[in-house]
């Protein structure tokens, strides 16, 4: 907080920012040891002061459709890697790639650059917990996947700022925007340096190379809510399910295989029936033969 005090202004800080800066000037001393040294000491010490960095702004989200758009990225990133744990997908949390910003974010400046809404980091283990993503804790690696949720106060920023951060320092393989009160999407893939448009398919979707599947506005219920939401898709078009989709599907092939199984069972009786008559026909159909044949020996005639 800057308060002016005889026309001078004196950032005030807090005894927790304290605390913080006291951890970044302590990972200052720690990072090159580490790095020269590899010593998993260090790396436990790196870790116990790194804890100490905020992990959460407090800012409100614009608007419930970012809530549900957010949490919606963040299911359909866990089904589109059903039963594999080799990928972390985040959401509207910090990711720390330099001291300077983490200095930033401490003393709250508006400069620093917090995170995506949502991103996607490949090669990792994925069961690991994480309230934030420290770079200098997983081996340098930085996020292969980013989306922003657009909206009037942050476009500028997620645009500007935001987009050269991720394009310079983090070389993001593919950045996406999409602004779900003009249903605007764009993506865009890191070229020789530089953010190269993506193009798109008839159904406006852009091909992701992270994903090895589309990207693209589908207009589709979550949270029973309907709404063009930004959505995840198979290489032959279908999507990424939701949980509650999965368990309509579940449900549906439940009710269908009942059905089938139903038919079938009357198919099985009718059948049975069937074998039944067929039974009973030959019986009789016998029973008259014997008769036939009783009849012509009573007449003297053998049969």
């Amino acid at each position: 907080m800057v308060i002016t005090i005889d026309g001078r202004e004196v950032e005030i800080i807090t005894p927790e920012q304290v605390l913080q800066l006291h951890a970044i000037a302590q990972l200052q001393r720690l990072l090159p040891q580490y790095e020269a040294t590899r010593d998993p000491e260090v790396f436990a010490a790196i870790q116990k002061y790194t804890d100490l960095l905020p992990y959460e702004d407090d800012i409100p989200m614009e608007d419930i459709i970012h809530l549900y758009q957010l949490h919606l990225l963040l299911e359909l990133a866990k089904n589109w890697g059903l039963n594999r744990s080799d990928y972390f997908a985040g959401g509207n949390m910090f990711v720390y790639y330099s001291l300077q910003q983490a200095t930033d974010i401490v003393m709250g400046r508006d400069t620093s650059c917090r995170g995506p809404d949502f991103f996607i980091v490949t090669g990792v283990d994925g069961t690991k917990f994480r309230r934030r993503w420290v770079v200098w804790e997983e081996d340098g690696k930085y996020p292969d996947l980013i989306i922003e949720v657009l909206s009037p106060s942050t476009a500028d920023k997620d645009k500007g700022d935001k987009l050269t951060v991720y394009r310079d320092v983090f070389r993001t393989r593919e950045y996406f925007l999409y602004d779900p009160n003009t249903s605007e999407f764009t993506g865009l893939e890191w070229v020789d340096g530089q953010y190269e448009d993506k193009p798109k398919n008839e159904q406006g979707w852009c091909w992701s190379s992270v994903l090895e599947g589309w990207v693209g506005v589908m207009y589709s219920s979550f949270w029973g809510r309907r709404f063009n939401y930004l959505r995840f898709f198979y290489p032959d078009g279908t999507p990424v399910l939701t949980d509650e989709e999965r368990a309509e599907r579940a449900e549906r092939e439940a009710e269908q295989a009942q059905r089938q199984a139903e038919q079938a069972q009357r198919q099985a009786e009718q059948a049975q029936r069937e074998a039944e008559t067929e039974r009973l026909q030959r019986e009789q159909a016998q029973a008259e033969l014997e008769r036939l044949r009783a009849k012509l020996r009573e007449l003297g005639v053998e049969p």
